[in-house]
């Protein structure tokens, strides 16, 4: 998949100098890339997963084409606060301190297999507090989903207890 690379831009110094930001904006402006990606993950998933947990934000691109090809619901994880019903949350560490996830209560069901889909792995936090998530609500992590991976950054290291799917991989060193 080192083609999609041509269709993701790098921006450096963002968000802060030191950093190369991996902008899948610009994929999304080509839908043939687009259809690619979801094609590609679907062909990995396809009867392996009964749901797509998408994590806020821009796995909810990703997320919402993918559940909806391969025919099963959408779970959204969001940021604290922004779901209306009834949730369950864990806390997460960044690396200026900590985030909540949530999740609707009654999305993940018992003996689900869920599959974890956001469109960046780097150190793993957000995607291992989701799979923690969805293991105590009583349903299955199936695996997790990425169409970038920063290679060197501890994310894969995170997830170990978990198959992980990436299409597009970056070298990147550990202190970026």
């Amino acid at each position: 998949m080192e083609y999609l690379k041509k269709f993701i831009k790098d921006v450096p110094d963002f968000p802060k100098k030191g950093i190369i930001f991996r902008d899948i904006t610009s994929l999304l402006e080509y839908p043939s890339a687009f259809r690619e990606v979801v094609s590609r993950l679907a062909a990995n998933w396809k009867g392996r997963a009964d749901a797509i947990a998408a994590l806020d934000a821009r796995g909810f691109i990703f997320g919402s084409a993918l559940a909806l090809e391969l025919g099963v619901p959408l779970i959204l994880m969001r940021k604290k606060g922004k779901l209306p019903r009834k949730t369950v949350s864990v806390s997460y560490g960044l690396e200026y301190g900590t985030d909540v996830l949530e999740a609707h209560v009654e999305s993940v069901r018992p003996g689900m297999r869920v599959l974890v889909v956001d469109d960046l792995l780097a150190t793993g936090g957000t995607a291992l507090s989701a799979c923690s998530l969805i293991e105590r609500l009583g349903a299955e992590v199936a695996g997790c989903a990425f169409v970038i991976e920063l290679e060197g950054l501890p994310g894969r290291a995170a997830l170990k207890d978990y198959q992980v799917d990436s299409l597009v991989k970056y070298k990147e060193k550990a202190n970026e």
